[in-house]
């Protein structure tokens, strides 16, 4: 009897519904090749279902998610008929919380030459991975504003840190700095000459480090870890930050592996339901166009493979990416590159089932 994995679907706004039915034609493909079966079901949830019904993330949703399903896909959220961040917030803000998704996992992984805009760098010199952390720091909403509207306005937002969160995604990463087994390095980044709060990380950063004496420590202030990402971004294996810093770094690192419509995400907790995404956004004004590159919905889908345990299938969907990628006549990932949306999973398939 084939495994089964529970799936639920959260195709979201602009563009997000078209790359994600790419992105499920690529999953049902591997499912057939690789013999297990995934039971998806789709949420409405997003800028459209808010403005049609006013309700943004019921708690009854949460809980069902929580309760119910193996992982999460999320094409994308946001749409400029709402207030920015409402649905965003309501959304992905909503699944990282209350499930307890402490874990933004960010691969960094060049697969063609031609799309780094960095001279001279090889897909060897750019394969590192963020573990940035997803629930504390200023998203954890600790904010307000006093006499607002006037001169003497005073706007506030706290950032946050506690010894199990730092010590938890800490953690997280050194063992998978073990797992990936590469150079075996693990960098810290922080800001904690200048935020003292920070401490807390260089200080629980060495201490977790006795217990894996075989990781190499290495430590980098954000402002210099732009810096080496730019100049040497071969020297980087595994990084693990703050939720501030990691959301800004991992933006960098994007744009180092060919741009935003390559990369994914994935918002984990180890061991319960987490969600996968591309990290692009919704795209307003190319939705319906067919034009959107689905490369980095596919990437999210490989991701979820991964944490569903299915790795043989995570690699031969990474390897067809990296195959259509490399191909002579794909030269963009761009809305104008001429290919589109439906025409990149063609490519993807055919390299599968190859």
């Amino acid at each position: 009897m084939s495994k089964v994995h529970k799936v639920a679907v959260f195709g979201g706004d602009g563009i997000g519904p078209e790359v994600t039915s790419e992105a499920m034609r690529i999953l049902d493909a591997v499912c057939e090749l690789d013999g297990f079966r995934v039971d998806r079901k789709e949420f409405p949830h997003g800028s459209e279902h808010f403005l049609a019904t006013g309700e943004l993330m019921p708690e009854e949703v949460l809980d069902d998610l929580k309760a119910n399903y193996d992982a999460i896909y999320l094409g994308a959220i946001g749409d400029p008929r709402v207030e920015v961040g409402k649905v965003e917030y309501a959304v992905i803000a909503g699944m990282r919380f209350q499930l307890d998704l402490f874990v933004n996992l960010r691969p960094i992984r060049l697969h063609a030459e031609k799309f780094c805009p960095l001279k001279g760098k090889t897909p060897e010199d750019i394969d590192m991975v963020v573990v940035r952390e997803n629930t504390e720091d200023a998203y954890a909403g600790i904010c307000g504003h006093l006499k607002k509207g006037t001169p003497h306005e005073v706007a506030l937002q706290q950032m946050i840190y506690t010894r199990h969160g730092v010590e938890r995604v800490i953690r997280y990463a050194y063992e998978l700095c073990r797992e990936r087994n590469r150079a075996k390095k693990l960098t810290l980044v922080d800001k904690s000459n200048a935020i003292r709060a920070q401490e807390i990380w260089t200080r629980v950063f060495a201490e977790v480090g006795e217990e894996f004496p075989d990781i190499e420590q290495d430590h980098a202030y954000v402002d210099a870890a732009c810096m080496w990402m730019v100049k040497n971004p071969e020297a980087f294996d595994v990084v693990v930050t703050t939720n501030l810093f990691g959301d800004i770094i991992t933006d960098l690192g994007a744009q180092l592996q060919g741009g935003m419509g390559v990369a994914a995400s994935g918002n984990i907790h180890p061991g319960r339901v987490s969600m996968f995404e591309p990290i692009h956004g919704s795209a307003p004004k190319y939705k319906g166009l067919g034009k959107s590159c689905p490369i980095a919905a596919i990437s999210a889908v490989q991701m979820m493979l991964d944490h569903l345990g299915e790795t043989n299938s995570a690699k031969r969907v990474e390897a067809a990416i990296e195959r259509v990628l490399q191909s002579d006549d794909v030269t963009s990932m761009s809305a104008s590159c001429g290919i589109s949306t439906s025409q990149w999973g063609d490519r993807v398939l055919a390299e599968i089932g190859r």
